[in-house]
């Protein structure tokens, strides 16, 4: 059902052009939109017109017309005023009657690829489905999930869709009250390479930045070529933006196919994650490292295990980068100056990141 403001916007535009006052009536006589007051127009005259045979009807000075789709009654559209109300009469139900087809169209692709993602579909009803909304079935298509860190807004859905409405074979839908989800498709000629699928999840985050001031994480699928394999192609994607919010935090765009570890701790079982913690650190395992460690041995790492380098970075000398990483082989036991040792905490730490995400879910 097309929503109260469009048709108010649509009848507007008919005035503004005709002179002629519109008012639109739901079927229990409550007012949907006006242009002008019908008080004196009496509701059992209107629902005396809704019981009738008749598509029109004339009542004082207003004609009234029944907005009807697929037998059933709809609106009520009145007008009055203007050189021929009668005309402008025909063309806003016969407008407002393209509209509710078109918006129930869109409601029902919007549908098709909710179930889609969503794996609700057998393989013989996703091609069926297809092929009567006229969906391609065999274009190249990757999933992107738009996650406003905001409470989402209506703004939002809305803005992708404009930027995508004219492309046949993109769509914007959404299977959730907070994500925003983009089925993205891809000529045979595309780069659908990871670096295009990059570049269009930064434009993603920088439109909504630029257009609603609005912060957003964007997460990206691989590319499918068949159109039943969208819901991977979701999966996916899902998989990345939760992965980023334990591991990359600091990432506005995260890919499935860019997760490296991450991707390998986040589907680990937390009884086992417990067992290599007691397995590096003993019977102790700390909660968490002070900041000054953490940005010491996230710096050591990103570095190489360079010490001349991470010790420049982080101004200061060499000596006492070095008395820190000491301090951190006698509490752990670990000299990440070694290769051996540096992935260990790597890996370790990531678990302890991944181990209070699974507390802070639970609460």
């Amino acid at each position: 059902m097309i929503t109260n403001q469009i048709i108010q916007k649509c009848i507007n535009t008919l005035k503004d052009y005709s002179k002629t006052e519109l008012c639109v009536f739901e079927v229990n006589g409550a007012v949907a939109a006006s242009t002008f007051s019908a008080d004196d127009l009496e509701p059992e005259s209107i629902r005396s017109f809704i019981s009738s045979m008749a598509d029109s009807q004339m009542i004082k000075d207003y004609h009234l017309f029944k907005v009807i789709d697929e037998g059933d009654i709809l609106y009520v559209l009145v007008s009055k005023d203007g050189d021929d109300p009668q005309l402008i009469g025909r063309i806003a139900a016969s407008e407002l009657e393209h509209l509710t087809e078109a918006y129930k169209e869109r409601f029902d692709q919007n549908n098709f690829f909710q179930n889609l993602l969503l794996d609700n579909m057998l393989s013989v009803d996703i091609y069926n489905q297809a092929k009567k909304f006229k969906i391609l079935t065999d274009v190249t298509r990757g999933v992107f999930i738009i996650e406003p860190q905001t409470e989402r807004e209506s703004g939002c859905m809305e803005l992708l869709r404009s930027l995508y409405m004219n492309s046949e074979n993109d769509y914007v839908t959404a299977v959730d009250e907070k994500n925003i989800i983009l089925v993205k498709s891809f000529s045979k000629d595309d780069d659908s390479s990871e670096k295009e699928l990059e570049s269009i999840a930064r434009m993603l985050v920088d439109t909504m930045n630029t257009e609603l001031m609005i912060r957003a994480k964007v997460a990206y699928g691989t590319v499918e070529s068949d159109i039943k394999k969208a819901s991977q192609s979701y999966k996916e994607a899902k998989m990345a933006l939760e992965v980023g919010k334990v591991f990359y935090a600091e990432r506005d765009v995260v890919g499935y196919n860019s997760l490296g570890i991450g991707r390998l701790v986040y589907q680990l079982q937390p009884t086992l994650c417990d067992i290599f913690l007691h397995e590096v650190f003993g019977e102790e395992v700390p909660e968490s490292f002070d900041d000054e460690t953490l940005v010491t041995v996230n710096k050591f790492f990103e570095n190489n295990l360079n010490v001349s380098e991470t010790s420049r970075q982080l101004f200061v000398h060499r000596n006492t980068l070095v008395y820190r990483i000491e301090k951190l082989e006698k509490a752990t036991g670990l000299d990440i100056r070694a290769f051996d040792d540096a992935l260990t905490l790597k890996i370790a730490l990531m678990v302890m990141d991944y181990m209070r995400y699974i507390k802070q879910r639970e609460y």
